[in-house]
């Protein structure tokens, strides 16, 4: 190579050498100073969008967790208020079978109805007043959607990441049906079974023979005096003993079962629903941490590999400065010559 005074280039080599090192040494200290080998678009092109994606699903997992959590806490909130009801409702039963044993007198028996009608005073209480956030869990009849949060589609569970059905658990509607004791024992008065039939009659025959509306305040005590044994008499509802024309406590009995069965299906189907939502939790930690761990791979800064690529790059850097200032110092050889 000729020896020249206007161009260095053993100094251009050198320049070159120590900008390459300097920039590998300036990558490396980013991507051990912040942990990801992936900060600008420029570091890899189809991982930087990949790995956006994927924090975006990660932070939408997170949120479907928190949904299936919630939905959970919703469900065990219902189970527990049915609880109570099953409670008031065997307490009742319990009172019903010893009002049946026909050794009690009308001062006694007036004493069980009293405690039925405050029984189901509390069952009518606590069903209209069990909610969750906003939402009323044992109080829509069908047509009070608006009034209670819940509609004939019932409530949906936002449990992944997408629109579709596979993403949503649907709680169905009947999980929310009034329990009060007009909606427990609303079906029981259809004319499509037996025992709605019977009731209707009991009712029919305490108000002297006119229906009492299931909806009427007098409802619960009009039920108590047939749980009782005792009738309302002549539409006064002052009560008495000893009628042979009315349905006794024994023939009540198979209504409270009826509630009672009521109140167990719907548990039964809140544990149902419970586990699907306790297993749509346990499938979004899987997924979470798959896509953690894939996008860690993807992302994160190797540290072994980076510290020996920063030692490098710094040796290259120290050698390209050295080299660079010896090139700087050629072409003053020249002078030697003249």
């Amino acid at each position: 190579m000729a020896l020249t005074i206007n161009t260095n280039i053993s100094s251009i080599i050198a320049q070159r050498s120590l900008n390459n090192a300097t920039t590998s040494l300036n990558t490396s200290i980013e991507r051990m100073s912040t942990g990801y080998k992936i900060n600008h678009a420029k570091d890899n092109a189809a991982g930087y969008s990949i790995a956006n994606q994927w924090e975006t699903q990660l932070g939408s997992l997170d949120v479907a967790a928190d949904n299936a959590a919630t939905g959970s806490d919703l469900l065990t909130s219902a189970e527990q208020s049915y609880g109570l009801l099953s409670d008031h409702l065997q307490r009742i039963r319990d009172l019903t079978e010893q009002a049946a044993n026909g050794t009690y007198a009308s001062a006694s028996l007036k004493a069980i109805q009293a405690e039925i009608v405050a029984r189901l005073d509390e069952i009518t209480r606590v069903a209209s007043n069990a909610e969750f956030n906003g939402i009323k869990l044992m109080a829509f009849d069908g047509t009070n959607g608006g009034k209670t949060g819940i509609t004939t589609d019932g409530i949906n569970l936002q449990v992944g990441l997408y629109g579709e059905g596979d993403s949503v658990i649907t709680l169905d509607y009947k999980l929310f049906a009034s329990a009060t004791v007009s909606g427990l024992f609303t079906n029981l008065l259809s004319s499509e079974n037996l025992l709605g039939t019977q009731l209707s009659e009991i009712l029919q025959q305490a108000n002297n023979g006119t229906a009492v509306d299931i909806d009427d305040d007098t409802f619960n005590e009009v039920f108590a005096s047939a749980c009782s044994g005792l009738v309302y008499d002549n539409g006064e509802y002052t009560l008495a003993a000893g009628t042979t024309t009315h349905y006794g406590a024994n023939q009540m009995l198979s209504f409270l079962d009826a509630a009672i069965d009521d109140i167990s299906a719907r548990v039964t189907r809140i544990g149902a629903a419970q586990n699907r939502v306790e297993s749509a939790i346990t499938a979004i930690d899987v997924q979470s941490q798959n896509l953690t761990s894939s996008l860690s791979t993807l992302r994160d800064t190797d540290v072994a590999e980076e510290s020996s690529n920063y030692i490098s790059a710094q040796i290259l850097q120290q050698a390209s400065a050295t080299l660079l200032a010896t090139a700087n110092q050629t072409p003053s050889i020249a002078l030697n010559l003249v």
